[in-house]
């Protein structure tokens, strides 16, 4: 396994992270975990030189951690940096924070977690977080022994990332970035200013949620087909990361030991500068047609379900962009029928706009959700 430095923290993690919030599920559906299966890739990954851990408060339903601190049972849990996040929006006084805090140290079993990240900073969370004096908060939970270093994860515009790092003495932060979204949120500049100052920088969503590795449009896989060097799909998505030195590590959110095995064997070796000019060319050509074929910019976090109305908004918006990616409007007609037949589909939307205060993309999502309906109707269905 590669591993590198974070920032100015003195310490080395693996090149590839373990990001928690896709683990694989049981067939009984409403997110909950395969505990046993989860285990299982994840001390692979461990076992296979995977140092950084990453989870959140409410992942899978507020049952992710639990599955993690599972995971880590056995000896494991002395091997990995463990990271979790602050749920900064369910807080409502500076009590909150230690009761929360508490509550995560029981799901994980853990005494002690080694980062500790303010969750989906944007400017009105970071107002919030201040006015709740969190960094304060934060700086006691680390006297006590309870978190080890402090860090943010972020989903705004540049300018509220810069001021959020010059606010404080972090130790890490975790951004949004691809070679599609490379100067979405924070994107490359957001990269760099962060290294720059020192901390380390950690990145989410590397393949969009998957959608740069699966389904793979054919003008995309022909520039694929064109690199002496052949590679997957993901590993092209991963390697170009990778390629920046800034980046100290790429959560990848597996769910199958599939997955492990190849996103290990590539974090062996990419390593940064490692592409050649005719890679990047390749990288710029595909940039260039998923940016015109991606309707609605969703990385399929789930943050926004479910739905007070059973809007299945993740799966809406994935027919929807895979119908402009792949014209394929017999499956985009069959699994909009799926969705209304289990009342998940757009029309059951009523505008109360609580997913659009949950989606850490901002999508104006009723707004899209009308575009997916309309697209429906328009094929006389």
């Amino acid at each position: 396994m590669q591993y590198r430095k974070l920032g100015n923290s003195g310490l080395s993690v693996s090149a590839l992270g373990f990001g928690c919030m896709r683990l694989p599920e049981s067939r009984h559906g409403n997110a909950e975990v395969d505990a046993n299966e989860a285990s299982r890739i994840i001390r692979h990954a461990i076992d296979n030189g995977v140092n950084y851990i990453d989870t959140a408060y409410n992942y899978h339903g507020r049952r992710g951690e639990i599955a993690v601190g599972e995971a880590l049972a056995d000896g494991y849990r002395e091997k990995v940096f463990l990271t979790t996040k602050c749920p900064v929006w369910l807080l409502e006084s500076p009590r909150d924070f230690d009761k929360y805090l508490s509550e995560q140290l029981e799901k994980l079993a853990t005494d002690y977690i080694d980062f500790y990240l303010l969750h989906s900073l944007n400017q009105d969370l970071w107002d919030k977080a201040k006015n709740l004096k969190l960094p304060d908060c934060m700086e006691s939970a680390r006297r006590r022994g309870l978190i080890r270093h402090i860090g943010f994860s972020f989903h705004d515009t540049f300018d509220v990332f810069r001021e959020i790092v010059d606010a404080y003495e972090w130790t890490l932060t975790l951004i949004h970035l691809n070679y599609v979204d490379d100067y979405y949120q924070a994107g490359l500049s957001g990269m760099k200013y962060a290294a720059s100052k020192g901390l380390g920088v950690v990145v989410m969503e590397p393949l969009r949620g998957g959608k740069l590795a699966h389904n793979v449009p054919r003008d995309v896989q022909a520039i694929w087909d064109q690199a002496k060097v052949k590679r997957s799909p993901a590993e092209w998505g991963l390697r170009w990361v990778w390629n920046h030195p800034e980046v100290s590590c790429v959560l990848s959110g597996m769910n199958s030991m599939d997955q492990v095995i190849e996103n290990v064997r590539i974090a062996d070796n990419a390593w940064p500068d490692s592409l050649t000019d005719d890679d990047l060319r390749l990288i710029s050509e595909a940039k260039s047609i998923y940016k015109d074929r991606i309707k609605i910019p969703c990385t399929e976090c789930n943050y926004c379900v479910p739905c007070p109305n059973n809007v299945a908004i993740p799966d809406v918006f994935s027919i929807y962009n895979d119908f402009f990616a792949y014209g394929a409007k017999d499956s985009f007609c069959e699994n909009y029928e799926y969705l209304k037949k289990a009342n998940a589909h757009p029309e059951a939307c009523v505008e109360c706009k609580k997913c659009e205060d949950l989606c850490p993309q901002h999508l104006p999502i009723t707004h899209h959700l009308k575009e997916v309906k309309a697209l429906f109707e328009g094929m006389g269905k």
